[in-house]
């Protein structure tokens, strides 16, 4: 299965939120920072402050990455959602995105990459995938969610070339 990767469209959205939708680990408030993300982007480009990037397996838009810059750092960026549509997880979709993301935020000198996710064991499968890639967890803040849901980041140190 060939994966192309390629910046997301206005004609992707409708296939995106429904992968958005069908994401079990992400609740109603994560969905709609994601659209509102999401429709910066599709407005404003990368000068909204977001890159979007879908992959495509069989000419059907199957996932995505949401990254950005973080405000106020030199070559530190954000990667703030990845989902794949869960037909095609385990495929190697993930990886390419995460991937071609490191690529590009390289080529802008971006040094390093922080992920944020949950602590609560649905999310044990998503650790476990940005373990696999090299990210690192740093810092662990309990129940800051709220009771239970405590707040976990990963890093990774991008190479200079």
């Amino acid at each position: 299965m060939a994966i192309k990767i390629r910046p997301m469209t206005r004609r992707d959205k409708p296939t995106v939120l429904s992968i958005l939708e069908a994401t079990a680990e992400f609740d109603e408030t994560d969905k709609v920072i994601a659209k509102e993300l999401i429709d910066s982007y599709l407005t404003d480009g990368t000068e909204s402050g977001y890159h979007i990037l879908v992959a495509e397996t069989n000419s059907k838009v199957s996932g995505y990455i949401c990254y950005g810059p973080t405000p106020l750092t030199e070559g530190t960026w954000d990667v703030y959602w990845i989902a794949v549509a869960k037909e095609r997880q385990r495929g190697g979709i993930g990886t390419a995105l995460l991937t071609t993301a490191e690529y590009y935020i390289k080529k802008t000198k971006g040094r390093m990459v922080l992920i944020e996710t949950e602590s609560s064991e649905s999310y044990e499968k998503t650790r476990q995938f940005y373990l696999r890639r090299g990210y690192k967890m740093v810092c662990q803040i309990a129940d800051f969610y709220n009771v239970g849901r405590g707040k976990l980041v990963y890093q990774k140190l991008l190479e200079s070339e």
